[in-house]
């Protein structure tokens, strides 16, 4: 089968490896998405076991579009659906890419409705209804230019939502980009890892959870469970080996947080907890002028706020300046990760990072800043 994982713009590359390392093949890395190949068992695994996509779309057919009806008919003709879509079953059509010829993305998704229910009152006298939260099959149409690729999408919704964040932040960091930033620190697990502005904790979740090899979604629900070819025997054969490789009794090194809003630290505590990695993870209701380095030296991972949606320029300055000073005096040694969406502001921390890279958090043109602290 042929496949699209839709990722963070900025993590393509470390998508890519992740599906080479869960068995995906032909695997081909684009702009905010990598294109792959893989068997059923491959697929589920995917679906378990990966970290950093959004989606993973399953393409069922690639036709010339060059307009309504053009589209109309090439979705009834795609596969069987009397096979894929009783009217029991509930629906959503989700939109992606641009075409000239459907330049209305809401009118495009009523359009591929339209031929699908249509289809089901011929066959039936009946047609499903439509579900936008937890739909029994997803459907999605990607357009560019003249040319449309018609996807099903298993999960039925976006895979950064792990399902621990009941409680989250004002600015919250979406858990598969987080996941990504820690993937590229090219932390060993071994050396302690450190958020001093920790939020709602979603660095220090997934990084636990990497260090554990939990797979993310294995309590999900998905509606790739209603497909006409699902295989129910392989599907647990899958899950079961993602439980398996789940290393509960391997030690975490420290991993701690401090948080100094109290609402904010008993929200990240929550998190924790909801993912059950309340064993491995401390927080701490602390500013980050009382945080205490541990003796040996790790890594320091945060995304302080930088004044987009929380906080004003001219209170976060000196919050860069103090913290900038504190890590000079308290971390020697030790190496700092910085998610920044304001130039301005981190160059109040008087550093120079070593790396940078450019990511895209919640449509906020980021960098993923390393330093080292003298």
């Amino acid at each position: 089968m042929h496949g699209v994982a839709v990722l963070p713009e900025g993590l393509e590359l470390l998508g890519a490896e992740e599906l080479i390392a869960l068995g995906a093949s032909n695997v081909h890395p684009l702009r905010r998405s990598v294109a792959f190949k893989a068997d059923m068992a491959c697929l589920y695994r995917l679906y378990l076991k990966s970290r950093l996509p959004f989606r993973l779309l399953r393409r069922i057919a690639t036709f010339e579009c060059d307009g309504p009806e053009s589209l109309y008919q090439r979705v009834q003709e795609a596969i069987q659906w009397k096979d894929w879509l009783h009217p029991s079953k509930t629906l959503r059509v989700d939109i992606s890419g641009f075409s000239n010829h459907l330049p209305n993305s809401y009118f495009t998704a009523l359009q591929v409705k339209n031929a699908l229910v249509d289809l089901q009152r011929d066959l039936w006298g009946l047609r499903s209804d439509i579900d936008l939260q937890c739909p029994d099959l997803c459907i999605h149409l990607h357009l560019n230019s003249n040319k449309a690729v018609l996807s099903l999408d298993g999960s039925g919704g976006s895979l950064h939502r792990r399902g621990y964040k009941t409680a989250i932040g004002l600015a919250p960091l979406k858990e598969n980009i987080a996941a990504g930033l820690i993937r590229m620190t090219g932390w060993d697990l071994s050396k302690p890892l450190i958020d001093p502005l920790c939020g709602s904790a979603t660095f220090l979740i997934e990084a636990a959870s990497i260090a554990l090899d939990l797979a993310p979604s294995i309590n999900r629900k998905f509606c790739l469970t209603g497909w006409a070819d699902f295989d129910e025997e392989l599907w647990e054969v899958e899950k079961e080996l993602a439980c398996r490789i789940v290393q509960k009794e391997k030690k975490c090194t420290t991993i701690i947080g401090y948080e100094r809003d109290e609402n904010i630290a008993k929200q990240a505590i929550h998190n924790i907890r909801a993912a059950g990695l309340h064993e491995y993870i401390n927080i701490e209701n602390k500013e980050f002028k009382k945080l205490r380095f541990p003796l040996e030296k790790g890594l320091i991972v945060t995304n302080p706020p930088y004044g987009k949606r929380i906080g004003f320029d001219e209170d976060l300055d000196l919050l860069y300046q103090e913290f900038g000073s504190f890590l000079k005096r308290q971390a020697s040694g030790w190496e700092l990760w910085l998610l920044s969406g304001n130039p301005t502001l981190t160059r109040s921390l008087k550093m120079k990072a070593n790396r940078k890279f450019v990511i895209s958090n919640g449509g906020i043109d980021c960098r993923w800043l390393n330093y080292s602290i003298y």
